[in-house]
């Protein structure tokens, strides 16, 4: 694509060279500068890519896009723009054809929540037959296709060339965690979303790389309510008249509230052994009563902001239903069935304060057993561990050490950390230090109505030793320790 045309929507001065020039393909890494790219220099925390400039020219660089002065010597065109960020989105956009236009766009902003409502939202939009991609923490997922990324909110080339992939493979919709961070950094500029959605506003991401106070971050997050045609706002939170002041888009709102345009009430915890869930009555513009296979009253309110956008879009109360009680977010108390009248799941709870979240909502359905399954991470500071190994004790009924991420460290250095914690509470607990082993123990070791969580890996499917990613998928463990067992 000629640079020019690529350039279309953005202000720009030519400082040397011409935009009639040929575009292989758009690079913001100066190591995968490639013969006849354009090269963006970012400027990001610890690194600004103008640096690098000179490098990328003689890696055969066709341009460069650049907000400070460069000294250059070569044969690139070098174009000057005022935020060389928000230009990689814009350039990124028309590089890929626009493919936001040929999608149903949705962004999900809030401190917590986005992943499971992203789910939430494409599992219904399945069940009414309207294939779907998704852009988060897990990754970019097309259909059946993972591509794993670094941030919650990739880079706006990152997310562009997605959405090309998305509409190339069939997709009608996408679905995407937008980040305080992502909308900062305007890795979602350059798309017009159809719905935005907030889900809640909590004490987070203070600090360092991210935002400089608690004002910034709210700021960033109200940001999408300006790139997006119509807003679904939690009114029950205590923060949504400031996210949306300066809204320019329409507004709806879900929660408890009398005034909620999508209302939950009544709601009540459902379980039985392989399933833990949430029901509510649904009332304002959908009526209907609702079951959640995610456990927790939360979860109530992910299902209201799913179901405000899915109703937005004509999608019909059967496949809402259905979509609602047939989701599982990978890593995210993540049920998988095994024989037994017990319950095991999978949780990506790696600190204190994700611990004593998913163990304060899997109390209220009153399990024989509270089983914590759990590490610490290695070459990490000690006093998580001594927080962690605090919380299990407090929490659970039995709390079994093992292996996560030991990294650069001794597993039975990090395990004695976690017995710290552990020991100023009266929690009883066992140490097998293999994960897989300590799984099995799990599974050997359940009574009827008992509730196992395997904390901390998630959606990984790696274990950390000594530098080294090792492939190892929970899910595969347990398929295998049944196996063995011959069940």
């Amino acid at each position: 694509m000629k640079l020019e045309k690529i350039l279309s929507n953005t202000e720009y001065q030519i400082i040397s060279g011409g935009a009639d020039v040929e575009i292989s393909d758009i690079v913001y890494d100066s190591r995968k500068v490639e013969k006849g790219c354009a090269f963006v220099c970012l400027k990001g925390y610890n690194s600004d890519g103008h640096k690098y400039a000179q490098e990328a020219v003689d890696k055969g660089a066709a341009a460069l896009i650049v907000s400070d002065d460069v000294d250059v010597s070569g044969n690139a065109a070098v174009i000057k723009v005022d935020d060389t960020r928000k230009s990689l989105a814009y350039i990124s956009a028309e590089f890929f054809s626009n493919p936001a236009k040929e999608l149903t766009t949705i962004a999900i902003t809030g401190t917590k929540g986005k992943t499971t409502t992203v789910a939430m939202i494409k599992r219904i939009l399945e069940c009414a037959g309207i294939k779907s991609g998704t852009v988060g923490t897990l990754g970019i997922i097309i259909g059946d296709r993972l591509i794993k990324t670094n941030n919650t909110t990739p880079e706006s080339y990152e997310v562009q060339k997605a959405m090309r992939e998305m509409v190339d493979s069939g997709c009608k919709a996408m679905i995407i965690e937008a980040s305080s961070i992502g909308l900062k950094w305007h890795r979602v500029d350059a798309i017009d979303f159809d719905y935005g959605v907030f889900t809640n506003f909590s004490h987070d991401h203070i600090g360092g790389a991210e935002h400089k106070d608690m004002e910034e971050y709210l700021e960033c997050k109200a940001m999408l309510f300006k790139k997006c045609r119509k807003g679904i706002i939690n009114i029950d939170d205590g923060k949504w008249q400031e996210i949306t002041k300066d809204a320019t888009c329409e507004i709806e709102t879900f929660g408890f509230d009398e005034k909620a345009d999508f209302r939950a009430s009544d709601d009540k915890l459902l379980s039985k052994p392989g399933f833990l869930g949430v029901q509510f009555k649904l009332s304002g513009k959908r009526q209907m009563d609702v079951d959640v296979a995610i456990p927790g009253h939360f979860s109530v309110y992910n299902a209201l902001s799913a179901i405000g956008v899915c109703a937005n879009m004509g999608i019909d109360d059967e496949a809402i239903l259905e979509g609602l009680k047939t989701v599982a977010v990978k890593g995210r108390v993540e049920i998988v069935p095994v024989p037994g009248n017990f319950t095991l799941l999978i949780d990506y709870a790696h600190n204190a304060l994700s611990m004593e979240n998913v163990l304060t909502t899997l109390r209220q359905y009153n399990p024989n057993r509270l089983i914590t399954l759990f590490g610490a991470g290695g070459n990490r500071p000690k006093v998580r561990r001594y927080e962690m190994g605090e919380t299990s004790g407090r929490l659970s009924d039995l709390s079994v050490i093992t292996e996560d991420n030991s990294r650069f460290e001794d597993v039975m250095d990090i395990i004695e950390d976690i017995k710290v914690g552990i020991h100023k509470t009266d929690g009883k607990y066992v140490v097998v230090p293999n994960r897989k082993d300590a799984i099995r123990y799990c599974i050997e070791n359940a009574q009827d109505g008992d509730i196992i969580v395997l904390a901390g890996k998630g959606h990984e499917d790696y274990q950390e030793i000594r530098g080294v990613k090792h492939h190892m998928d929970e899910r595969e463990l347990i398929a295998e320790i049944l196996e063995e067992q011959g069940k």
